[in-house]
């Protein structure tokens, strides 16, 4: 048996712009998908219209660790949908349908990521994560 030797990974600065656009190029792929709306877009960031107009438009620096919450919160969310819905266009589809869950109450999912705080997104990630089988 013979043991592979791997050069060591660099570290990643999550601090540095060239992190902050490869997240931000991950989340318009995500906006695509979910067909967010420039107005979905602010409240699933937290942030004003002039900042994403100049992230689209390239200028970027480091994220704020209140932005990075929730790009975590919602390409979990992503990858989560992933798992439990293999066909990539019913899962990009669930984040609007009405849901029974409690959670939800007849709302989608969308809806609930959309009451503009961060603990939305938790609890639809930690809803996904126990429907997974994970702990909730």
């Amino acid at each position: 048996m013979s043991a592979v030797l791997e050069a060591p990974r660099k570290a990643v600065d999550l601090d540095s712009a060239e992190a902050a656009g490869a997240a931000l190029r991950s989340f318009w792929r995500l906006a695509e998908a979910w067909k967010l709306s420039v107005a979905e877009q602010l409240t699933l960031l937290g942030v004003g219209r002039t900042t994403l107009y100049h992230w689209k438009q390239g200028k970027v620096g480091p994220l704020d660790r209140h932005v990075l919450e929730r790009l975590s919160y919602l390409f979990g969310i992503y990858a989560a949908l992933q798992i439990l819905l293999p066909v990539a266009e019913r899962a990009d589809e669930w984040v609007r349908k009405p849901n029974d869950a409690p959670l939800f109450s007849g709302q989608s999912a969308l809806d609930r990521m959309l009451g503009g705080q961060v603990a939305d997104l938790y609890v639809v990630r930690q809803y996904l994560d126990a429907q997974r089988g994970g702990k909730a």
